[in-house]
């Protein structure tokens, strides 16, 4: 099992990352609304900005203050 950082000093497994975007749109804002009252939303931004939302196998919603090109490209070396 492989895995990226994500921030404040937290990993999340490669494998089970099925979708990563950014908050910005309207239906993800309203997914990480609706993930933060179920309960199933890990916020890892530590009070700065979310930059990205990691959705992973399981309905969790990973929030980190990582921007999509940081993401993007843990992703890709981990990978190669």
């Amino acid at each position: 099992m492989k895995f990226i950082s994500v921030g404040a000093g937290s990993l999340v497994s490669s494998e089970r990352i099925v979708s990563a975007a950014a908050p910005d749109s309207a239906p993800l804002k309203r997914l990480v609304q609706d993930a933060k009252e179920e309960g199933s939303a890990i916020d890892l931004c530590q009070g700065k900005k979310c930059r990205s939302v990691l959705i992973l196998d399981n309905g969790m919603v990973v929030l980190s203050s990582f921007g999509m090109d940081v993401i993007e490209k843990k992703l890709s070396e981990e990978q190669s």
